[in-house]
C-alpha cells in the first residue's frame, strides 16, 4: 500500500465530527502543507458518503453535499434554495462558493416539494438536530431522500451520526435504501459502533405522506432493534467482561479495606 493510499484510508474512515482532527494529525506527522490537495479525492469520498454539511455564502442554513445532488466538477445543488454551488473538498471543513441560481427540472416537481415538507416534519419529530435533502435522480426515474443527524460531544469523548438514504421509485411505489449509524467513544479507550440496515419497502399510496410514512416505519423498527441489541449487550457480553465477585466469591468490605493486604500495599504499610 502506498503512502497516499494509507493516508486516504484514514481520511475516508474518519469518525463523525473528527475529520479535522485526523487531518491535523496527518499534517503534524508529515509536516506537509500539500496533504490537503494530495488527498482531495479521499476528502470528496468522505464528505459525499457522510453527507457533509456546508453553509452557502450569505445563508445561515446548512445544505447537504452528497452523490445524489452532485453536478460534477465539484459543483452541487440544493433543491430548496434552487441554487448550485462549488464545494472545496480540500479545505479543512469544506467551503462553498460561486452560488448560482439552479432550477431542478423534473416531472416530479410537485412531489419533490411535498417530500421536502413532509420529510422535514418527520425529522423535527424524531431528531433533535437534523438536515434533509430531496433530489430527483439524473434520469428522473427515482427520487433520493436523505436525512443526516449528528451529535458531537468531544468534551465527553464521543461523537455520533445517523444517516439514512432512500430511493423512491414512483412507477412501482417502492423504496430501497440504507440506514447507517456511526458512534465513536474514546475516553480511556477506543470503541466505535458501525452498523447499517438495508431497507426495502412498498409504499401504500403515491403521495408524499405515504412515502415518508414508510420511511418512518422502517426507521422506528431499526431504532427498536438497536435498543434491544444494546440491552442484550448490557446483560450479556458486557456483563461477562466484568467479574461480579472476587475470585474468593466474597464481596469486598470496602470500609475495612485497610485490613486487606491490597489496602496495606496502597497505603504504603508493611507487607
Amino acid at each position: 500500500m502506498s503512502r497516499s493510499q494509507a493516508l486516504s484510508s484514514f481520511i475516508e474512515s474518519a469518525p463523525p465530527g473528527e475529520l479535522g482532527d485526523v487531518t491535523k494529525a496527518i499534517k503534524n506527522i508529515l509536516g506537509e502543507d500539500s496533504v490537503q490537495s494530495e488527498l482531495e479525492p479521499a476528502f470528496q469520498k468522505h464528505n459525499e458518503e457522510q453527507f457533509a454539511l456546508v453553509k452557502l455564502p450569505g445563508s445561515n442554513e446548512n445544505v447537504i453535499v452528497s452523490p445524489y445532488n452532485s453536478l460534477g466538477d465539484g459543483r452541487y445543488y440544493d433543491t430548496e434554495n434552487q441554487s448550485s454551488f462549488a464545494y472545496d473538498h480540500a479545505s479543512l471543513g469544506g467551503t462553498a462558493s460561486d452560488v448560482r441560481s439552479y432550477a431542478v427540472e423534473s416531472n416530479h416537481e410537485e412531489l419533490v416539494k411535498g417530500l421536502l415538507k413532509t420529510l422535514r416534519s418527520h425529522g423535527t419529530e424524531h431528531y433533535p438536530k437534523y438536515h434533509i435533502g430531496v433530489y430527483p435522480t439524473s434520469d428522473d426515474s427515482q427520487i433520493a431522500l436523505l436525512t443526516v443527524a449528528s451529535k458531537y460531544s468531544p468534551a465527553n469523548y464521543w461523537n455520533g451520526r445517523w444517516r439514512s438514504s432512500y430511493l423512491y421509485t414512483p412507477s412501482s411505489a417502492t423504496i430501497t435504501g440504507t440506514i447507517a449509524v456511526d458512534v465513536h467513544y474514546y475516553e480511556d479507550g477506543n470503541v466505535r459502533l458501525l452498523t447499517n440496515k438495508t431497507v426495502n419497502a412498498k409504499v401504500s399510496g403515491s403521495g408524499a405522506a405515504d412515502v415518508v410514512k414508510a420511511i418512518a416505519l422502517a426507521e422506528k423498527a431499526y431504532q427498536e432493534d438497536l435498543n434491544k441489541a444494546f440491552g442484550g449487550l448490557a446483560e450479556g457480553a458486557f456483563k461477562s467482561l466484568r467479574r461480579q465477585l472476587p475470585i474468593t466469591r466474597q464481596k469486598i468490605e470496602w470500609e475495612k479495606i485497610s485490613g486487606y493486604r491490597l489496602g496495606q500495599d496502597i497505603g504504603g504499610g508493611r507487607r
